[in-house]
């Protein structure tokens, strides 16, 4: 939902909104959060990749702020990064991106977010759905519904069941 008139990039970037809201072409849009079973499942899969950092050389992010072009700013709701990004903005496409359905979450809304991400370069995008607890790897204009998630380079296989 946007919430006001247009604005501009600065204004968006030294403004803070709670909780943090996307930025498309001038309109600030609020995203869906806040029920128990979306922050228990940011959490958890927060969790598990900091759990494995170490091992996996990852930093996972709760909701930062990703400028995916000029005038477009999203923030997934879990990015993972293979090296610590510089600044207070992702600037350069994460390793992953993931986004934990609300109920409010509309398909169309989603399916712009998800093609930003790809668009920006972020080669795995994900969705999870923490009432049904069915799981989508995203690529172009399809989704594949999966039980695991697979990376290359570094090499990750997480059973979706494990998340929960």
């Amino acid at each position: 939902m946007a919430t006001g008139s247009l604005v501009s990039v600065g204004e968006y970037l030294s403004t803070s909104y709670r909780p943090d809201c996307d930025y498309v072409d001038g309109v600030v849009l609020e995203r869906n959060l806040g029920e128990k079973s979306h922050a228990r499942l940011q959490a958890a899969i927060w969790r598990y990749f900091d759990d494995r950092k170490q091992n996996w050389k990852v930093w996972p992010f709760i909701e930062l702020r990703m400028q995916v072009s000029a005038t477009r700013f999203r923030v997934p709701d879990i990015s993972v990064t293979l090296a610590d990004p510089p600044g207070e903005v992702i600037t350069e496409p994460p390793f992953i991106c993931i986004e934990v359905l609300s109920p409010e979450d509309r398909l169309s809304e989603m399916r712009q977010r998800v093609q930003d991400y790809l668009d920006f370069g972020v080669p795995y995008v994900w969705i999870i759905d923490p009432v049904t607890r069915e799981a989508w790897r995203c690529t172009g204009s399809e989704m594949h519904r999966v039980t695991e998630f697979r990376t290359a380079n570094p090499e990750m296989v997480i059973p979706v069941s494990e998340l929960f």
